[in-house]
């Protein structure tokens, strides 16, 4: 017997209340669109194009013939597709094509809908696991998932509907927004790496006094560590995303709605305005100040402030804004902009 939520051998899935009519949530939420065939069609799962079935929802950002391709070949029972499609191909019997500016987008949009429904079935109360130490003068939200293993120190909140997943290290005086996710390996909250020399040359440690603060809805991948401020916060701005294995030294200010990819360092007090976007391994120097809408290329290493809106690469990192041809790259760093 299937348990809830699997595929059954047509493709559907065996718990049908978290089916979506795509149209009636398009229609709701004011998206402009255009469809092809059956109007009244209701999905029960995601899944990508080469593999969905006739109850799922797929996407394809693919132009051209090979969106054509892809498509035709594809059995998903409906399909997010970009607006110039239309008139181009047809959808086949009992399925469905949406035409639209910005299919994976919208398709992301559904999916967490879909996510969001299952996850209401779902004990909604907030679960701590029996390996999980908390210290007594922590503060946990409603709604909190905390994993096996994890750490919550002395005088560290957590706010309403957050999830610390499993061997999290939140050493102490971390301040965590609503709906933030925080995955597996994480460390915040521990000492920055500063010293000062004496005179015969031995170190001596600067204190750290203060904590890490993370916006609302921030979201770090696993085995990232973000050191808490010596004398000032380190702050996540709302929204922002981290990947896996990224560095944030004590004092770092970033802005909302950033992403920094996989292998990012960011040296102590450095700032980050909104809508930044850092590539794989880059790096930026302390003290280092980026605007608003900054991209910054992989591998890079910025020593150097840089203006609102511009695109930097290279070691050191100069402007190549000049030579971007696309005018799609600063999707990536969060800009509104037509496809």
């Amino acid at each position: 017997m299937g348990s809830s939520g699997d595929r059954s051998g047509d493709g559907t899935v065996g718990d049908i209340e978290h089916e979506i009519d795509v149209v009636k949530f398009l229609t709701d939420t004011g998206l402009e669109f255009l469809i092809e065939g059956k109007m009244n069609k209701k999905v029960r799962g995601v899944a990508s194009i080469e593999e969905a079935t006739g109850a799922e929802l797929a996407f394809c950002s693919k132009e051209g013939e090979q969106a054509l391709k892809v498509i035709s070949e594809s059995d998903a029972g409906a399909i997010m597709c970009k607006k110039q499609l239309k008139g181009t191909l047809l959808p086949k019997s009992g399925s469905q094509l949406i035409f639209l500016d910005n299919p994976r987008l919208v398709f992301v949009r559904v999916a967490n809908l879909m996510q969001q429904k299952l996850a209401k079935k779902s004990d909604s109360r907030t679960f701590i696991s029996p390996t999980a130490i908390i210290a007594s003068s922590a503060k946990i939200g409603m709604n909190c998932k905390i994993g096996s293993y994890v750490l919550v120190g002395e005088d560290c909140v957590i706010g309403d509907n957050s999830q610390i997943h499993e061997r999290v290290t939140l050493s102490r005086s971390c301040r965590l927004g609503e709906n933030c996710v925080i995955q597996s390996g994480v460390t915040l909250g521990e000492d920055g790496f500063a010293y000062e020399r004496h005179d015969d040359a031995t170190l001596e440690k600067f204190p750290h006094f203060k904590g890490v603060v993370l916006g609302n809805n921030v979201e770090i991948c696993a085995n990232t560590n973000i050191a808490r401020g010596s004398l000032t916060d380190t702050v996540i701005g709302e929204g922002t995303k981290i990947d896996g294995m990224v560095h944030v030294a004590h004092n770092v200010c970033i802005g909302k709605n950033c992403m920094l990819t996989a292998g990012t360092v960011i040296g102590g007090s450095a700032t980050l305005g909104n809508y930044c976007w850092t590539g794989l391994n880059s790096t930026i120097k302390d003290h280092v100040k980026l605007g608003n809408n900054v991209v910054v290329g992989a591998g890079a290493c910025v020593i150097h402030d840089v203006p609102d809106d511009d695109v930097v690469a290279g070691v050191p990192a100069r402007s190549i804004k000049h030579k971007v041809k696309s005018d799609r790259l600063f999707l990536m760093a969060g800009q509104k902009s037509e496809l």
